[in-house]
């Protein structure tokens, strides 16, 4: 019977992070693109960094509209809304309209390079949308159904999800480039097949078309998974919250957790109102302070931008893009080591000794371009397994379990909305730190702007591991563990 729990959460748990892999998916495969966008839509700089991180302003606004609706209509159904977006997204992204090649064998609608341009941004935005209210919802959906000795491990599969998502979409780009050949990305005017206008005159398309399977699967399999017991009673249905705790944790477990819920949710008030009583202002501020933190440290940029980051220094474009399979190769391990160890030294620990390896590392890729070194994979690769087991998996695990029920999801939108808004910012500005300041300039920036987080962890965020979450509402209110 336990076994048999311990499938039906690990089950749910991998449909739910489904989204995260998405994410992962889309942050690494316009890396890709980027070249050829470039090219096909002869964008500078800083459009180019516009294109990449519009996806991030999506996420931006589904932070925001997230908290409103994971509180009212359920974890399940925001997750829902968000699997839409993002299957609107692959296919849209795939088919903006046409406007090089031969218009008499058109594989789609002619139109001019500014209309088509825009119906891009437009489509990667919307899927932003549900990359964002599934950064906050998917995150708090597991963190509800679990037990506490395994909630930091099961709440990890999110940001595993990401770096898995992100490893195959580098080897897809790796696969897809090398098949194209030397006519990747070569615009003609003579008449072409279906096949090849994808994936290999306009190779971006057929990149972004491999999302869409991967979306389809998520909006079906989400059909068959359950609403969170916790949400559940704060509604006051508590029969059927009973009944799905019962099947992840037997009968007795599930009427003792009844009990500790119900007592909990009948002391709360909802609203915003609560998240801003007095004894909720440490917990916000590390709701703000500690997603804001992770992505100033360069993540999202890395992840958007690395075949063209290690082309700086490699000066080949298939070393480059190989380059940027190791970083997901590394990024994905690393994810393992923290989801196999925050039970066992806990939150606190691993941030503290990622984030300082975080600070050394990027610090050593700076010097490594400053000297012209094409070793400088070395210490990147350092920064982002640093990152993997300690930033990334860390911080949804804290910021999922650290706000009472009612307002979890309106807290954790807030928390979202910061990482979205600097990750959006870091992305932004990239491509025209990396031409004015130099690749060296731009990652003693990320290294400088990691310190306050080594400073901020040490001082203000506990260790909440092998806490219920009622024991976590406790002690901010008392200051104290029971």
């Amino acid at each position: 019977m336990k076994s048999k729990s311990s499938l039906y959460l690990l089950t749910i748990s991998f449909v739910s992070t489904i989204g995260g892999f998405l994410f992962g998916y889309d942050t690494a495969i316009i890396s890709g693109c980027n070249s050829f966008l470039q090219a096909h839509f002869d964008l500078s700089p800083a459009m180019l960094g516009w294109v990449v991180s519009s996806a991030l302003l999506g996420t931006i606004i589904g932070c925001v509209v997230s908290g409103i609706i994971t509180d009212r209509i359920g974890r399940k159904n925001a997750l829902i809304v968000a699997a839409c977006c993002l299957l609107i997204s692959a296919v849209g992204s795939m088919l903006p309209p046409q406007f090089l090649g031969n218009p008499e064998h058109a594989h789609w609608l002619t139109a001019n390079s500014h209309f088509s341009f825009n119906f891009l941004i437009i489509v990667r935005v919307i899927g932003g949308l549900g990359v964002g209210i599934t950064s906050v919802v998917a995150p708090i959906y597991i963190s509800e159904l679990t037990k506490p000795e395994s909630r930091g491990k099961f709440v990890s599969i999110y940001q595993l999800s990401i770096t898995l998502g992100i490893l195959l979409a580098f080897l897809v780009d790796w696969i897809v480039l090398n098949s194209a050949g030397e006519l990747a990305g070569i615009i003609t005017n003579e008449a072409t097949g279906f096949w090849s206008w994808l994936f290999v005159h306009e190779i971006w398309r057929g990149m972004f078309g491999t999302e869409i399977p991967i979306a389809l699967l998520f909006l079906t399999l989400l059909f068959f998974s359950p609403k969170s017991p916790r949400w559940l009673v704060s509604k006051g249905r508590k029969e059927e919250a009973l009944a799905i705790m019962t099947r992840i944790n037997g009968k007795e477990e599930a009427t003792q957790q009844m009990e500790q819920i119900n007592e909990m949710v009948q002391a709360e008030s909802g609203g915003i109102k609560e998240l801003f009583k007095p004894f909720m202002r440490t917990p916000l501020m590390i709701g703000i302070l500690l997603p804001m933190f992770s992505h100033l440290s360069g993540i999202a940029a890395i992840m958007y931008f690395a075949p063209n980051i290690l082309n700086e220094s490699f000066q080949s474009v298939e070393s480059s893009f190989l380059g940027a399979v190791l970083v997901g190769v590394v990024n994905s391990v690393f994810t393992f080591v923290a989801i196999l160890n925050i039970e066992r030294f806990g939150r606190r620990k691993l941030l503290l000794v990622g984030v300082t390896g975080a600070f050394l590392s990027l610090t050593g890729v700076g010097i490594m371009f400053a000297i012209g070194s094409n070793l400088v994979i070395i210490p990147l690769l350092l920064y982002v397994a640093s990152f993997a087991f300690s930033f990334g998996p860390v911080v949804w695990v804290i910021i999922s379990e650290i706000f009472p029920t009612r307002i979890r999801g309106l807290a954790v939108s807030i928390g979202s909305f910061s990482l979205m808004v600097t990750g959006f910012f870091i992305t932004l500005t990239n491509p025209v730190f990396i031409k004015t300041i130099e690749p060296s300039g731009t990652f003693f920036l990320y290294g400088i702007l990691t310190l306050p987080a080594i400073w901020f962890i040490w001082k203000y965020v506990p260790e909440t591991k092998g806490k219920t979450l009622e024991q976590i509402e406790r002690y901010w209110k008392n200051k104290k563990w029971d």
